[in-house]
């Protein structure tokens, strides 16, 4: 078949050629319901003007400028947090929205801070996942001062300062955590936890969370020291052989935040499955074979679709009308992935 015509765009939207003709040039005598019907059969057929109707029906739309920051471009996680807010943000009708997202390259402070405020010189609104830290918070004072929102993703901040918090409850993920190791180990033993940092609020929680649990309901077991990881791979591998030559009674293990491919890894060549109960997050092609091998008990996921939807809405929300004067907070529920739900 050859490329489609505008005889082909009039079949497929049920109007005339010379309606569609209307629509392709701009006349202002065209319902708006009209030019959506062409624009609607002029995509469905792969007609090369689509993004052209397209533009025409958001052009007296008010624009929007959405500015994101998010960690470790190299992770499949932020890669498709990433997709899902640029597939939220195209999905607006209402308005003419672009977002501009970039990646902070390490968990320092400073480094972030800045990245904030660059962003902040070209969005109307900002969202980031970044650390819990008084130069982050500086930060979003100067942007509140210039009537700029910051949403913190994830991971709390500048708590009173940002504008809302969009992501799980924290406490109730390490609370679950622990809840899942205390049923699926075969006996009782000690229990390790890994953080990604000292500075991330989100990762305090779920400790405090998965230490609470254990000291209400599950005393038998016990709990080692808390290590953090930095949320890489490597240092999560070698602390994790450590342990289980350190500790043969190691019955659980927490990975809060990122780094569960060097635990997942570990246990493979230390352990027979199931002889650790280890619980990560978010769902990947690794995490999803290590729950089928039955080297991880549970995986908690965040809905990254349903995340970004909620929290680009909002954005617009507070681009559009102004941000209220009181913080707030959006929780989500995780998607939770056992051996058997795949």
């Amino acid at each position: 078949m050859g490329r489609p015509t505008i005889a082909d765009v009039a079949a497929e939207s049920g109007l005339s050629v010379s309606t569609v003709n209307r629509v392709l040039n701009g006349k202002q005598n065209v319902r708006e319901e009209t030019v959506h019907k062409v624009f609607r059969a002029a995509e469905a057929i792969g007609y090369h003007a689509a993004p052209l109707i397209k533009y025409r029906l958001q052009e007296d739309l008010p624009e929007v400028r959405l500015g994101v920051l998010l960690q470790k471009e190299d992770q499949r996680f932020y890669q498709n947090f990433a997709a899902a807010i640029e597939n939220a943000v195209s999905s607006l009708s209402h308005v003419r929205a672009r977002v501009e997202i970039i990646n902070a390259g390490s968990q320092d402070p400073d480094e972030q801070a800045k990245l904030l405020l660059k962003l902040g010189a070209r969005a109307q609104v900002l969202a980031a996942t970044a650390v819990d830290h008084h130069g982050i918070t500086a930060a979003v004072q100067r942007l509140k001062a210039r009537d700029i929102p910051v949403y913190a993703l994830l991971n709390d901040f500048a708590q009173g300062v940002r504008h809302n918090y969009v992501g799980l409850n924290n406490l109730k993920i390490g609370r679950l955590a622990a809840w899942t190791i205390s049923k699926a180990a075969r006996r009782p033993g000690k229990v390790a936890i890994f953080v990604g940092g000292l500075r991330w609020h989100g990762h305090q929680l779920r400790e405090t969370g998965f230490r609470a649990y254990f000291r209400e309901y599950s005393r038998e077991f016990t709990l080692l020291e808390t290590l953090v990881n930095l949320e890489t791979r490597q240092v999560t591998y070698e602390a994790t052989l450590d342990l289980l030559h350190r500790h043969p009674d190691l019955r659980g293990i927490f990975v809060a935040g990122g780094g569960m491919e060097g635990a997942i890894q570990a246990l493979r060549e230390m352990r027979q499955p199931d002889e650790v109960a280890l619980v990560v997050n978010e769902l990947t092609d690794l995490s999803a074979t290590g729950l089928q091998e039955h080297y991880v008990s549970l995986i908690d996921a965040t809905p990254l679709d349903k995340l970004c939807t909620a929290l680009v809405a909002d954005m617009v929300t507070a681009a559009l009308d102004g941000a209220t004067d009181t913080p707030g907070q959006i929780f989500l529920q995780p998607d939770l992935y056992v051996p058997e739900s795949l």
